[in-house]
C-alpha cells in the first residue's frame, strides 16, 4: 500500500528500513531521514547497557544521538521529528517515565476487530494470518517514534482460532511479526485463553492441578523456543464470560501466579486485566454497584501477586466512559505492579466519527494519580483503513499516546497536539491555530452533548455510538443512572452505595459532600433533585439542557471551521474528514433531543431560554 505522508506524523520517511536490530535500523532511519533535510549532519553512537534512554548534542556542525541499543533508535526519531516540527532537538539525558509503554489490539482471526473503528485488522483475515509486511514495519516506525515498546496481537477476549497462537500450530506465524517488530524495540504481547488446557485435552484449568501447571510450563518451553523475546501474556479472566479461576473456588492472585511461574523462566511477564465484575446484575438490587467491583476483588490481595505479574487496571471504575474519576484501585495495592489502562478506540467518545481528542482527559488522570503506576497500556483506535484511524485526526491520539507513554504526568496536551499538526500537516501549516482550537475544544464539547457531569450509560446498547439514555437502565451489566420525575443519579456516599469510601479518607470526603465533590462528576457521585441549585445559581435541570443545547452548537463550530480549512488541505482528506463531522452534527442533535426530552418528559419543565424541546 501506498503511503501518503500527509496522512501520517513521520513526513520525512520512504519506505520503512529492514535491519537487524535497533541499534542498525537507528542508522539506516538516521540516513534516510537526513536525506529530507537539506544540509543537517547528524551521527549516532551506541553507548551499551543504557536501554531506552538517550541524549543529543551537537559538535561543531553535526548532531550527535547517544544512548542504549533502544534508545539510540528513541533518540533519532527524537531528532528528526524535532528538526520537521521547528523545534531545537538538543536534550540532556531522556528516559521514558513508564519501563513497560504498551498498545492492546482486540484483533480477531476473522479480521474484525472488537471496538475497531478504523477498518479490519491489518494482521489477519479470514482466521488466518494477512499482512502487508511494509505495513507492518511501517507501523513499527510509528511506534518507535513515540516510544512505544509492546503490542497485544489478538483481542482479549480470545475467539478461536487465536487461541492456537501459543501453540506450534501458530507460533511459526507469530515469530514472524516479531521479527519484523524487533529491530523498532517492539515486543510482542500474546493475549491467552485461561481455559486453553481444556481444549487441548485436560479436563480441568484448576491453577492449583499440577497437570495444568505442568501443561503450561510445557507451552511456554515451546513459545520461547519459536520467539524468544516475546514480553508475556495477557489474560482477561471471569469477566463477561471468560474463564478464570473463579470457576474452581480459587482467586485471582493463585490463577494469574499460576501462568506467572510457567513464563518466570523465560522472563516473561504476565498482564492481568482487573476488568472483573457481576454482568448479569439484578437492577432490582440496589446493594450492587458495578464501579465498586475491581477494588473488591483485587484490593484484598495486595502482596499475593508474583513480582512478575501486573494489574491492568482501567483508568476508570467503570469502563471507558466520557468522564469518570480515576479508579481508586490506582491509591490501593502498594506491594502489586500495576498498570493504568486506556482506550484510544473510541468505544463511547464517538467512534472516531465524532472529534475527541483524549490528551487533556489523560493529563487530569495523571494529575489526580498519588503515585504513579509502572506501567501503561492503551486499546488501539488502528485498522487497515489507508489513514490508520478511520478519522484523520484521530491519529492525534495515537501520537499523543505516545507521547503520554514517555513524558507521564509532564506531558502537555496542547503542546503535543501543536506538534502533531506542524508535522503531519507541515510547521507553516496556514491553519494550525484553528485546528489546534478544534482538537482543544473537542472534548468539552462531545461531554456536553453526551453525558455532562458524570451522567454515564445513556448509549444505544451494544454499538455504544448515539443516544438511548434507558437502553442500558433494565439490563443486566449494572449501568444505571435511575432517573425519575424527581432525581438523577446513584448516591455512591457512604450513605448510599460506599463507592467513595474506597478511596482515601481526605479524597473519600471530597467527593461525598455535594459542596466539594467536582462539578463534572457531581452525578457520578450523588443522587440530585432536579432543583438542585449549582455553584453558578442554575438549576440541574438547567444545566443539562444548558449543556445540550451549547455541545450540538460546538459539534456545529467544528464543522464550520473544517469547511473554512478546505483551500488548505488535500481533497482526499477534507472530504474524508468533512462527512465525519457532519455526522457529529448529526449525533449530537440527536442527543441533545433525545436527552432534552427525555428530562422534560420526566419533569414537565421547559427550558428558561426558550429553546426548542420535543415533547
Amino acid at each position: 500500500m501506498k503511503m501518503d505522508p500527509r496522512l501520517c506524523w513521520l513526513p520525512f520517511m520512504g519506505p520503512a528500513c529492514e535491519a537487524s536490530d535497533p541499534f542498525a535500523m537507528a542508522q539506516a532511519e538516521l540516513a534516510l531521514g537526513l536525506a529530507s533535510l537539506e544540509g543537517v549532519q547528524a551521527r549516532v553512537s551506541l553507548l551499551p547497557g543504557r536501554g531506552d534512554g538517550y541524549e543529543i548534542k551537537k559538535e561543531q556542525d553535526t548532531y550527535l544521538v547517544q544512548g542504549g541499543e533502544k534508545g539510540a533508535l528513541y533518540g533519532v526519531y527524537h531528532l528528526l521529528l524535532s528538526l520537521h516540527a521547528g523545534e531545537c532537538p538538543l536534550t540532556k539525558w531522556n528516559e521514558p517515565a513508564f519501563p513497560l509503554r504498551m498498545l492492546n489490539h482486540w484483533d480477531n482471526m476473522t479480521g474484525k476487530v472488537e471496538r475497531g473503528y478504523a477498518g479490519d485488522s491489518f494482521f489477519y483475515q479470514d482466521n488466518r494470518f494477512d499482512y502487508d509486511p511494509a505495513r507492518i514495519r511501517q507501523y513499527g516506525r510509528m511506534l518507535a517514534s513515540v516510544g512505544i515498546n509492546a503490542i497485544s496481537i489478538n483481542n482479549v477476549n480470545v475467539h478461536a482460532p487465536a487461541d492456537r497462537l501459543v501453540t506450534d500450530q501458530l507460533l511459526p506465524e507469530v515469530k514472524k511479526i516479531a521479527d519484523i517488530l524487533r529491530p523498532f524495540g517492539v515486543r510482542l504481547i500474546i493475549a491467552v485463553d485461561y481455559a486453553l488446557p481444556v481444549t487441548m485435552g485436560l479436563k480441568t484449568a484448576d491453577p492449583l492441578d499440577p497437570a495444568v501447571q505442568a501443561f503450561w510450563k510445557k507451552q511456554c518451553d515451546e513459545i520461547y523456543a519459536c520467539v524468544p523475546d516475546l514480553l508475556g501474556f495477557l489474560v482477561k479472566a471471569d469477566s463477561e464470560f471468560r474463564p478464570g479461576p473463579y470457576m474452581y473456588k480459587r482467586d485471582h492472585a493463585q490463577g494469574a501466579n499460576m501462568l506467572a511461574r510457567a513464563l518466570k523462566p523465560h522472563r516473561g511477564m504476565l498482564i492481568w486485566r482487573c476488568f472483573v465484575y457481576n454482568c448479569r446484575q439484578d437492577w432490582r438490587d440496589h446493594s450492587i454497584d458495578r464501579p465498586k467491583a475491581a477494588y473488591e476483588n483485587y484490593a484484598w490481595l495486595d502482596g499475593q501477586f508474583d513480582d512478575n505479574v501486573i494489574l491492568q487496571v482501567k483508568n476508570g471504575p467503570y469502563d471507558f466512559q466520557v468522564r469518570e474519576p480515576v479508579s481508586p484501585l490506582f491509591y490501593a495495592m502498594e506491594k502489586t505492579e500495576k498498570a493504568i489502562e486506556f482506550q484510544l478506540a473510541q468505544e463511547y467518545t464517538g467512534h472516531q466519527i465524532d472529534l475527541y481528542y483524549m490528551a487533556p482527559m489523560w493529563k487530569e488522570v495523571m494529575d489526580d494519580l498519588r503515585v504513579m503506576p509502572k506501567h501503561i497500556c492503551a486499546v488501539t483506535n488502528l485498522g487497515r483503513d489507508e489513514n490508520w484511524t478511520g478519522h484523520h485526526l484521530a491519529q492525534a491520539n495515537l501520537y499523543a499516546y505516545g507521547r503520554l507513554c514517555w513524558l507521564g504526568r509532564e506531558m502537555d496536551g496542547k503542546g503535543e497536539a501543536r506538534r502533531w499538526i506542524a508535522l503531519t500537516f507541515g510547521q507553516h501549516f496556514p491553519e494550525a491555530d484553528r485546528l489546534l482550537s478544534m482538537l482543544m475544544d473537542s472534548r468539552e464539547i462531545y461531554e456536553k452533548y453526551n453525558a455532562p457531569l458524570g451522567l454515564c450509560w445513556m448509549v444505544t446498547p451494544h454499538t455504544h455510538y448515539g443516544p438511548d439514555p434507558e437502553g442500558y437502565e433494565f439490563a443486566l451489566w449494572g449501568t444505571f443512572h435511575r432517573a425519575n420525575h424527581q432525581a438523577v443519579g446513584i448516591d455512591r456516599t457512604e450513605k448510599g452505595t460506599g463507592y467513595a469510601c474506597q478511596y482515601p479518607e481526605d479524597m473519600a470526603k471530597m467527593y461525598q459532600d455535594t459542596d466539594t465533590c467536582p462539578e463534572k462528576l457531581l452525578l457520578f457521585f450523588h443522587r440530585l433533585r432536579y432543583d438542585f441549585k449549582m455553584k453558578d445559581g442554575r438549576t440541574l435541570l438547567q444545566r443539562i439542557y444548558d449543556d445540550h443545547f451549547e455541545g450540538a452548537q460546538g459539534a456545529e463550530r467544528l464543522l464550520s471551521d473544517w469547511e473554512k480549512m478546505q483551500p488548505h488541505l488535500p481533497e482526499a482528506i477534507y472530504a474524508h474528514s468533512l462527512d465525519r463531522f457532519r455526522r457529529q452534527v448529526k449525533n449530537a442533535h440527536d442527543w441533545r433531543d433525545i436527552i432534552n426530552t427525555y428530562f422534560y418528559r420526566f419533569t414537565g419543565i421547559a427550558d428558561e431560554k426558550g429553546r426548542k424541546i420535543y415533547d
